[in-house]
């Protein structure tokens, strides 16, 4: 009975002592939880925060990290279009466990101890993982090239010759210091911006905070946040700009310690990426069809007879020109108007009536486009504002409506445009605000009228201004003709789809030939900016080259230039008659081009993709041309292969994997490889994907220049294909409103078929055609003619 009662009783205290042990094991485990919860709490700089991640696009998500004290759900960035974004799919102010969710169609995982941000597309694939480190910093994964980062390259380091430096394209390899500035080298002017896409399929978009980017570790990103060092606060004109160590760089009171806000793109389909990086930035205006076609730049003026006599040049020569600019005076030594920063005309250049004197130009079917300058700070301080003007706005000097009013009495003179030069002084905001200036200030005055500008600053965002960029005054040499290949490809990735450079370069010596001018103008003519600019400015003519003198030897703006061969053109080059029938000949092939440019500008609207693009875009998954910067797709079927080296005879070029043809010769070659062409001085090598359809139009004089032969309609077969031809009427807002017309044509290799009829995008209606065809059959260039009145219809071999 007692060993019962002791085994009972044993076995009760054993019970009770594992209860016991159960419960103190269960505490101990709840206290390391709220422990760990404690120590969980999201931080910012060492503040509480809070993490949101929404959708953004079709393709990406929008990330913030934010302190708590800060209440509006995104920091202001004129860099990112004005929508309404979606609730945060995952908000966050602590936690310890992993979380998975689905973000519109990506998978998101956030994980602590440190914070990570983990994004995967819906076949798993991963994109990016972001980790915010304890000292403010943001790495992200890096593995194959990098591309974008807006425009321009490395500042050499004091006495380095950039000319012995390789061509950056690949972003790797250096820290970005992200300065914009103004700079002449192989380069141009930097308008860097953190939009970052690498090859092997994601992009990410820093709006805030102003970071620089390291990409020197072969395997790891770090965004690095600006810091202001108390330097920028220092009154800015022009005559001191250069004391100012943070122009160009985002308002000082807009910097929030610790506020992260950055989007993530899906990159693996590259024109996924494109099309959410125009929705988040703003999707391009179009812009008036004359801009795309040439454009003449002179500096010193003698009067205005030898203003009309160039532009009278143009028409008797027979060389395509659609708009000339004039420089202002002070960056030169006699411009169109007063010295710069002037709204008057020049009395010492226009002896006659400057509206008469644009009436004539006008009537030569010529636009007319002016230099301008901004106020320095002792008149402009921020530019701010709307146009119109909200109510609660303080409409002073540097108010923008106020601003451009001072532009109104030169555009009903006649002005057609304006060339916003300088104002890198600026900061970041104000440089978008500007491009906003020009193109909601001409809308007021003249509101069915397209506006156009040309600017040396650029960020993304500028594209629903209609923002174009130029790359600033570069120096005259090879290796800038090389280098602005590159530039232009990274520009287009990453602010917006309308670039271009000074043909020729801005800074003549003695590299400037006939031959280098030549070469740079071939590949101006596939660039959506065809301009040519530079000193010793008569050069800079078609046919300048053919002259017996160069003309004004420009120094420092005078007309007193040393004979220096260092500084100066070789007057030996003058007198080169071969020059000025090549400039001819791509000027005329630009213009015959002109339907199949306008419809990319269409789709650089429509998609994001834009007009110049890296043979990556449509290629991902070719690693020869995830780090090719010196060829690049004009569209998405031909291909530019620019020659950038003196006496040239062939030029390697590599095809991507399907058939190419020739444009010169139609001659068919195997893609997948590099082949060496043959080149003359007048040969560029231009290359067609077997499948295109090339709208080819007769040769204009200028853009809206009515002829009576019809487009062909190049099939280059081989491969299945399809184009949509675009047009509209070149010049008023009326395509805002789907006034266009949409030609969808497709081509069936194997059954030899084209098919034609009207193609309008959801949403839109096209408008009715009438009119006629020639197709064309590559190689052997047979023809039929066709009627095409909208109905279906289809053209058989």
């Amino acid at each position: 009975m007692k060993n019962n009662f002791r085994l009972k009783l044993h076995k009760y205290l054993f019970a009770l002592f594992m209860l016991l042990a159960a419960s103190l094991v269960q505490a101990q485990q709840n206290a390391k939880v709220a422990v760990a919860s404690e120590d969980q709490l999201i931080k910012a700089v060492g503040e509480p925060a809070q993490l949101d991640i929404r959708v953004a696009g079709e393709n990406s998500i929008r990330v913030t990290l934010k302190p708590i004290s800060y209440k509006d759900n995104f920091p202001f960035n004129p860099g990112v279009a004005e929508r309404n974004y979606p609730s945060p799919v995952i908000s966050l102010r602590k936690g310890s466990e992993v979380i998975n969710k689905q973000v519109g169609k990506l998978q998101v995982q956030v994980r602590f101890n440190p914070l990570a941000v983990l994004v995967k597309n819906a076949k798993g694939e991963k994109i990016q993982e972001i980790i915010f480190e304890q000292d403010g910093n943001m790495s992200f994964q890096l593995n194959e090239a990098v591309l974008g980062m807006g425009e321009g390259g490395p500042k050499p380091e004091a006495g380095v010759n950039w000319r012995n430096l390789p061509i950056e394209f690949d972003r790797r390899g250096r820290l970005h210091k992200m300065q914009p500035r103004w700079q002449s080298d192989a380069y141009g002017s930097r308008n860097p911006a953190a939009v970052l896409i690498g090859t092997e399929g994601w992009g990410i978009f820093v709006a805030t905070p102003w970071v620089q980017v390291d990409l020197q570790n072969k395997n790891k990103g770090v965004f690095i946040p600006w810091k202001p060092t108390g330097k920028e606060n220092i009154p800015q004109t022009q005559t001191n700009q250069g004391l100012n160590q943070g122009k160009g760089l985002p308002p000082i009171d807009k910097i929030i310690p610790g506020l992260y806000d950055f989007f993530v793109f899906d990159a693996h389909d590259p024109s996924k990426f494109m099309k959410d990086f125009s929705v988040v930035t703003g999707p391009a205006a179009m812009p008036p069809k004359w801009s795309l076609g040439y454009m003449q730049s002179h500096r010193t003026l003698d009067d205005d007879t030898k203003m009309l006599g160039i532009v009278d040049s143009f028409r008797a020569k027979k060389i395509p020109l659609d708009a000339v600019i004039y420089l202002g005076t002070g960056f030169t030594p006699k411009g169109w108007n007063k010295k710069q920063p002037s709204f008057e005309f020049n009395p010492e250049v226009f002896k006659h009536d400057p509206k008469t004197v644009i009436e004539t130009i006008h009537a030569s079917n010529t636009k007319f486009v002016v230099h301008m300058v901004p106020w320095d700070r002792d008149k402009l301080t921020t530019l701010h504002g709307s146009i119109p003007a909200k109510a609660d706005e303080i409409l002073d000097a540097s108010h923008i409506q106020n601003y451009w009013q001072e532009h109104v009495s030169l555009i009903n003179t006649g002005v057609d445009a304006f060339w916003p030069d300088e104002g890198d002084w600026f900061n970041l905001f104000e440089r978008i605000k500007r491009h906003e200036l020009y193109y909601k200030g001409h809308l007021s005055t003249q509101p069915n009228i397209r506006p156009w500008s040309l600017h040396r600053n650029g960020f993304p965002g500028v594209a629903q201004w209609g923002g174009w960029v130029w790359s600033g005054d570069t120096e005259s040499s090879w290796k800038t003709l090389e280098g602005q290949v590159a530039v232009g490809i990274n520009y287009s990735l990453s602010i917006a789809p309308f670039w271009g450079s000074d043909i020729g370069g801005f800074y003549a010596n003695a590299e400037k030939t006939g031959e280098l001018y030549a070469r740079w103008y071939q590949f101006g003519a596939f660039c959506a900016s065809f301009r040519s600019h530079g000193r010793t400015w008569m050069t800079a003519l078609p046919w300048g080259w053919g002259l017996n003198d160069m003309g004004p030897r420009e120094q420092n703006n005078s007309n007193t230039a040393p004979a220096d061969e260092k500084r100066n053109i070789l007057q030996s080059e003058m007198n080169n008659q071969t020059i000025e029938p090549i400039t001819k000949k791509y000027t005329e092939l630009h213009y015959q081009l002109m339907p199949y440019t306008y419809t990319l500008a269409w789709e650089a609207r429509n998609t994001g993709l834009p007009l110049m693009r890296a043979l990556w875009l449509h290629y991902p998954n070719d690693p020869l041309v995830k780090n090719m910067g010196s060829e690049y797709l004009w569209g998405r079927d031909m291909l530019i292969a620019p020659v950038f080296e003196k006496g040239a005879t062939t030029r390697e070029v590599y095809l991507p994997k399907g058939d190419w043809y020739d444009w010169w010769t139609n001659t068919k070659q195997t893609g997948g490889q590099t082949i060496k062409r043959e080149v003359d001085l007048s040969t560029m090598p231009i290359y067609v994907r077997a499948g295109a359809i090339i709208p080819f139009d007769p040769i204009r004089q200028y853009t809206a220049e009515v002829v009576n032969e019809p487009t062909t309609l190049k099939v280059y077969p081989g491969a299945d294909g399809q184009f949509t031809l675009y047009e509209d009427d070149g010049i008023s807002q009326d395509y805002l409103k789907g006034k266009a017309t949409w030609t969808h044509i497709t081509w069936n290799d194997k059954a030899k078929k084209l098919t034609i009829e009207l193609g309008a995008p959801k949403g839109a209606t096209s408008q009715i055609p009438d009119r006629t065809f020639k197709v064309q059959l590559l190689p052997e260039g047979t023809i039929k003619t066709v009627h095409f009145t909208g109905k279906r219809m289809e053209v058989n071999w």
